[in-house]
């Protein structure tokens, strides 16, 4: 395929990554070409800023945890939570984060902290996030 089939934000994002690009970060660009970075980061829960830099490789954050939100968000993987069943993906990793730390506001956080404590995928959050 020649470069005038794809956008140009595509062809910076593969510019700025090289060899390295994630097929995520690409599928993410394709996703902003197609609306806009607002609305992506929007869906997201995440500021523009936050995008544009994982766009252009000057996020110096926790991809993993972008990664993550993407995947949830825009291709609806799901995860089997011990507590709450079939989860969103990105939906895993907001519980996952809230469960670093005890609060015991009601009942669900309770367990939360409880089930996250326990599972495997837990111990993969990183602390930037």
């Amino acid at each position: 395929m020649t470069d005038s089939l794809f956008p140009p934000l595509v062809l910076l994002v593969r510019e700025a990554w090289g060899e390295a690009l994630p097929e995520w970060v690409e599928a993410m660009a394709y996703e902003c070409a197609k609306s806009s970075q607002n609305r992506v980061a929007a869906q997201l829960g995440r500021s523009a800023a936050l995008v544009s830099q994982v766009l252009r490789r000057k996020y110096t954050g926790d991809l993993l945890a972008v990664e993550d939100l993407f995947n949830g968000v825009f291709r609806g993987d799901r995860v089997q939570c011990p507590a709450l069943g079939l989860l969103p993906l990105n939906e895993c990793r907001d519980w996952r984060v809230k469960a670093r730390k005890f609060v015991n506001v009601n009942t669900l956080r309770v367990q939360m902290y409880r089930a996250c404590g326990q599972c495997p995928k837990n111990h993969k959050v990183s602390e930037n996030d």
